[in-house]
């Protein structure tokens, strides 16, 4: 099931270790993206303007983890890559310490947060009650997907990108059904789809925990050795908590950034959430080849291995390159029957179409950021993407936004923030590439 990063082929290592996480990725936002469609087609409009309300506020929340999954990753993909078998051991069982305390902490803020942050946004009166519902209920279920998002990342790290795979297929399949048997049989609206979420993110979660449970392997999870090490716990705070508040700000500035376009009305905000389920598919191979290459560099490096380092890098980049230009061209040609999948309101459809326009000619700088700073990662510096996508991605966007809203109040200007700040980070971290010796950081 493991895939060896730190022999043979650079190009087909990286390309078949990320083909898994690539479907993996894609079945877990079906999750959302199939609560969209089956409220945007069966319930209302105003219930799939509640759903993608919800949705980068749920960012915010699981963005914080995810960054701390990833230095934990880190830790274990270089200790697997230098076979050091004990300390690996020690990284498992912290990040599974770790995991279990904020499973907690995100269920309680989560529920509490739910209504004032939609408030806080100016979320339409009309979608309220609607979001509150399925934000309150998601966040029931959240612990589910801190441990599989830990479980699959422990996986990764070892190599191990096919198990997580299937787990999310079958979750992926069962929230399908669970999702028109609750709203279309059951008649439970916004409540049924967050349901039908809730209980196959258990079923993800179950599976990722019994593998690591049961496995007779290095990495193997044992209850009783559940315990925060102090050296790599710190050690997995230094390269995650950075991720983290960089994955946390992000997506609350892209919460508020939604503030501006809920000045726009209903349609606006369901044409914004129909578009971005959209825009989750297009820069799935991006985030997909970014968790890749941090795997394959926390390896190399571990093997003390820099120059096969620095060729997964610029081949990971070529690879991304190519598929962004393909989906940017098919999102300008068809992405009006695209966003049609997911209503049939001429009006929202047209709202989504436009912001379509507005974002995809700037997909081709994506792959510069991600896959960037997902090789910085890999190597332990995550300070640096930190600092370069809260400045560009919060400050600039969020200045821009308040500058060039009171000189034109038009939707298009709040949309040209997510482009013009994408090529801003693209620059100064080619720039930082070409500059810094970041390698010297493992050496």
């Amino acid at each position: 099931m493991k895939n060896d990063l730190i022999e043979g082929h650079v190009g087909k290592s990286i390309l078949y270790f990320t083909i898994p996480l690539l479907i993996g990725n894609f079945f877990q936002l079906l999750y959302n993206t199939v609560d969209s469609y089956v409220v945007g087609n069966y319930v209302s409009p105003n219930a799939l303007a509640a759903v993608g309300q919800s949705t980068p506020i749920i960012n915010v929340i699981v963005g914080a983890f995810l960054g701390l999954s990833t230095g934990a990753g880190v830790v274990i993909s270089q200790y697997y890559g230098a076979k050091d078998d004990k300390r690996m051991s020690k990284a498992v069982h912290s990040a599974a310490a770790l995991t279990l305390v904020l499973c907690v902490i995100f269920t309680i803020v989560g529920i509490f947060v739910a209504r004032p942050i939609l408030e806080l946004i100016r979320s339409p009166q009309s979608i309220m009650p609607l979001a509150t519902l399925y934000l309150k209920i998601y966040f029931y279920g959240v612990s589910f997907v801190l441990i599989y998002n830990m479980g699959s990342g422990i996986l990764r790290a070892i190599g191990d990108s096919k198990r997580p795979l299937y787990y999310l297929a079958i979750s992926s399949i069962a929230n399908v059904i669970f999702d028109f048997v609750f709203v279309l049989y059951l008649h439970l609206g916004v409540a049924g789809v967050a349901y039908g979420t809730l209980i196959s993110q258990g079923l993800s979660a179950l599976f990722v925990a019994v593998r690591l449970l049961r496995v007779q392997a290095n990495y193997r999870l044992i209850v009783s050795h559940i315990r925060f090490d102090r050296h790599m716990t710190k050690r997995i705070i230094q390269i995650g908590v950075p991720t983290a508040i960089q994955n946390c700000i992000v997506s609350f500035s892209n919460v508020w950034s939604t503030s501006y376009i809920n000045r726009f009305g209903a349609n606006a905000v369901a044409g914004y959430a129909a578009y971005t389920k959209i825009d989750q598919f297009v820069i799935l191979p991006v985030q997909s080849f970014s968790l890749a290459i941090t795997t394959f560099v926390g390896q190399n490096v571990g093997a003390k291995k820099y120059e096969r380092v620095k060729k997964g890098i610029r081949q990971t980049l070529i690879m991304n390159e190519i598929i962004a230009f393909f989906f940017m061209v098919g999102l300008f040609f068809f992405g009006h029957r695209i966003i049609g999948l997911f209503t049939k309101k001429p009006d929202v459809i047209e709202s989504g179409f436009l912001m379509a326009k507005v974002m995809c000619a700037g997909y081709i700088f994506i792959p510069i950021t991600n896959i960037l700073a997902g090789a910085l990662r890999g190597v332990g510096i995550s300070k640096i993407p930190m600092y370069t996508m809260v400045g560009c991605y919060v400050v600039i966007r969020q200045i821009y936004l308040a500058i060039a809203y009171h000189f034109d109040h038009s939707i298009v200007v709040v949309y040209l923030g997510w482009p013009l700040t994408w090529v801003i980070c693209a620059i100064l971290l080619v720039v930082y590439f070409k500059k810094a010796n970041w390698l010297a950081h493992h050496q």
